[in-house]
């Protein structure tokens, strides 16, 4: 895991935000950094690299959200200098998914 990874894992890691989160799961052919079964959550943490890779980026989520799952995307800078942000967004997806979820 990248600096920005374990520092977001110590965040959702032991059910935290009231749902499991895996890291480093194994979806599709590719690697989900975080991975929440119950809600099919998918979070990726994009760092400088990303920035030369933004087509290859949208294609990995479009190809994640075509089985089923809601990705979200931070960069590492969100996860450095702005965690309750962060989470607070991870929150809301959680609720969303949830009341989706409750209602059918």
């Amino acid at each position: 895991m990248t600096r920005a990874e374990k520092l977001l894992w110590e965040e959702l890691r032991k059910n935290k935000l009231g749902v499991r989160f895996k890291p480093q799961h194994p979806m599709i052919f590719y690697i989900a950094d975080f991975y929440c079964y119950a809600l099919k959550l998918v979070i990726e943490i994009d760092g400088p690299i990303h920035d030369e890779t933004k087509e290859k980026d949208e294609n990995r989520s479009k190809d994640l959200e075509e089985v089923g799952n809601t990705v979200i995307r931070f960069t590492n800078d969100e996860i450095y200098y702005r965690m309750p942000d962060v989470l607070n967004r991870i929150r809301q997806y959680i609720t969303e998914l949830q009341s989706k979820s409750d209602n059918g």
